[in-house]
């Protein structure tokens, strides 16, 4: 399930809850309005997976439909934040 555009902010990062090579994090760098079509948008840089060392600019969303949970770097490996089971859910840290 995708993540509500409302909850996207600044500063944080996401993962499209992939497995594999598709697995990605992205950190928002900004949200802004478009002048042109006066759509919101995000600025995104990619912290790992197929999304490492890149940058981009997409409607906030196109970001909220790919962007699964919020994550948070925990030492070596990306844990998803808010969730509650017993053991959290721990991604490798890919470089």
């Amino acid at each position: 399930m995708p993540i509500r555009p409302d909850t996207i902010q600044t500063g944080k990062c996401y993962s499209n809850g992939a497995y594999g090579r598709t697995w990605g994090v992205r950190q928002v760098l900004e949200l802004s309005l478009d002048d042109a079509s006066g759509e919101e948008t995000v600025a995104f840089k990619g912290l790992a997976g197929t999304c490492r060392r890149k940058t981009g600019l997409c409607t906030l969303a196109e970001f909220a439909r790919w962007a699964k949970y919020e994550v948070q770097l925990n030492e070596t490996s990306w844990q998803r934040v808010g969730f509650f089971d017993d053991e959290p859910e721990t991604l490798p840290a890919q470089s």
